[in-house]
């Protein structure tokens, strides 16, 4: 597309001589916005790529992709068969029979904080991989018969216990006697203290026993739901029919999903992200009005040139060619250069940020308020590549105008005043 010698021309001009310091300047800033604004783009889309992967698995890993409840909102008596039937539904991984409800925890050592606990087999809670894979301390070994009890590590600092200790558990579902109605209240040993990396559950969750929790809550032989596991999250709405059809009509239940659960909060992800890619957007227009700004400035300064060239033989298109050349070159290079920064920030964000913190001396990521304990980055091929080419399309589209203009100059009206 360009000869050899519209790239000389074009690359002359792009390096400055004496008195055309300015020109070059303009060129080097557009170079760095372009720059910057990939990356920055890229950056920002990989941080919440790994935001919502990060939540989703662990919300997912921890709650089940969907729960099936009794029609008529209370207890699960043939929660074992109910479970069993779940399990032979195409696309189901697994059925776990709980009971959940919430609770006041309290500890010897003066600490207190609310809290959910969730009544599970032993058998379970050991194939609960984002539990069982993430044991700080002790073992799930000791987990079974009445008088044991994992808690969060976070929930264990709050508590001021550690493992081995005991703690209280207080229920506002009371039992009624004749001095009123009392609050059920039980002490149970620690033997496991896990840390899955998500600051809400690990400061909020704790599991006992089925057969414990069925004593506490006295539920007798029955559990609150039936957590439901699936192959892909995506196609939670057609298991859900395929469960209802296992199930027939004469075991009505009623069956939420994550999607319902949880939707507002994913969408409001989702809305984010969208809202931060057309804002970082802009950093790269910006840029690329820089590039019209500065070959405006050179198609200016160089006019006589110009005109000297089309006296000599070159065509319009040649000196359109030359001026597009100049313009393309700083944005190929502003993009090229935001895309390896971006992939470079992006694949050491972590030690980044602990950097930062150190310098700073702040904290840059609270997981108090950001529900993670690490800042998180996916980076999305196809994104990357939307992104580059946006770069690229942008700053080419921004040549155009002035190497247009270029092209019409005419000679004679270049070299009237010279």
């Amino acid at each position: 597309m360009f000869n050899a010698f519209e790239r000389a021309v074009a690359f002359r001009y792009l390096r400055a001589r004496k008195g055309e310091r300015f020109v070059s300047v303009i060129a080097i800033f557009s170079l760095v916005g372009i720059a910057l604004g990939v990356a920055t783009l890229i950056i920002v889309m990989s941080v919440m790529n790994g935001f919502r992967q990060e939540l989703l698995g662990r919300i997912l890993g921890l709650n089940g992709h969907m729960g099936v409840y009794s029609a008529d909102g209370g207890n699960l008596r043939d929660y074992d068969p109910l479970a069993e039937a779940v399990r032979r539904v195409q696309g189901v991984t697994a059925a776990t029979p709980i009971i959940e409800g919430q609770v006041l925890l309290t500890s010897e050592q003066g600490g207190a904080s609310g809290g959910l606990a969730r009544g599970i087999t032993p058998e379970d809670m050991r194939a609960k991989s984002i539990i069982a894979n993430n044991i700080r301390r002790g073992s799930l070994a000791e987990f079974g018969g009445e008088d044991s009890i994992v808690i969060g590590t976070g929930l264990a600092s709050k508590l001021r216990i550690g493992l081995g200790d005991r703690v209280t558990l207080v229920s506002p579902q009371g039992r009624t006697t004749v001095l009123g109605t009392l609050p059920r209240v039980r002490a149970y040993r620690v033997v496991a203290l896990f840390n899955i990396g998500m600051n809400e559950y690990d400061t909020s969750f704790v599991y006992l026993p089925m057969q414990a929790a069925q004593l506490f809550f006295q539920t007798g032989d029955a559990a609150t739901q039936v957590e439901v596991f699936v192959d892909d999250p995506t196609r939670v709405r057609g298991v859900n029919l395929e469960i209802r059809r296992a199930l027939g009509q004469d075991r009505p239940v009623r069956i939420v999903d994550w999607q319902d659960a949880n939707s507002s909060f994913f969408n409001a992800v989702q809305v984010e992200r969208n809202v931060m890619f057309l804002i970082l957007t802009l950093i790269i227009i910006v840029a690329a009005f820089n590039i019209v700004s500065s070959l405006i400035m050179l198609v200016k300064d160089k006019g006589r040139d110009i005109a000297i060239l089309r006296t000599m033989g070159a065509t319009s298109g040649a000196i359109l060619r030359i001026f597009l050349l100049c313009g393309a070159s700083v944005g190929v290079m502003g993009t090229l250069i935001g895309f390896g920064i971006g992939l470079v920030f992006c694949m050491n964000i972590e030690s980044i940020r602990e950097a930062l913190q150190s310098l700073t001396g702040t904290e840059l990521f609270s997981p108090e308020v950001y529900f993670l304990s690490q800042l998180p980055a996916v980076v999305d091929p196809n994104e990357v590549v939307q992104v580059v080419l946006m770069g690229l399309g942008l700053s080419l589209l921004a040549t155009v105008y002035p190497s247009w203009r270029a092209a019409r100059l005419d000679p004679v009206e270049a070299l009237r005043n010279e």
